[in-house]
């Protein structure tokens, strides 16, 4: 079995090596084997599991969030496809949610900008700056 060193596995998975040891602390990445000289060694379930962990973040899934996911993706014969779903459904309440608040900022920053008048002059008057203060 041919095994990657943490470089390989930055490189392959578009991480960091910094983040792969954070994920290792957070429980995400199990305690790679180590080299005679120290070194990290990864496997290809490693690659897969960080791809699953890249994933997950790019929907805003949590580090806790998705720890609960790997486990009961290493618990497939014990959990139900019910856990997993409910457990995006309450994602997907939450970025709806957040949606709702963008949409607000959007709508305040938006009125306050088409309230500037922008220009050179000192920005002692700027209605930008005063409606932040207000």
């Amino acid at each position: 079995m041919g095994y990657l060193k943490i470089g390989e596995l930055a490189q392959r998975t578009e991480t960091s090596a910094e983040t792969l040891r954070y994920y290792e602390v957070e429980g995400l990445l199990p305690a790679p084997r180590r080299s005679a000289s120290g070194y990290r060694l990864y496997t290809e379930p490693d690659v897969g599991r960080v791809h699953f962990i890249r994933r997950a973040r790019a929907m805003d899934f949590s580090l806790n969030e998705i720890g609960e996911l790997l486990s009961l993706q290493v618990e497939k014969e014990v959990a139900t496809c019910g856990e997993v779903k409910s457990l995006a459904e309450h994602k997907l309440a939450a970025i709806d949610k957040k949606i709702v608040e963008l949409e607000k900022m959007k709508a305040a920053l938006k009125q306050i900008t088409e309230a500037c008048a922008g220009g050179q002059e000192s920005a002692v008057h700027c209605t930008i700056l005063n409606a932040l203060e207000a």
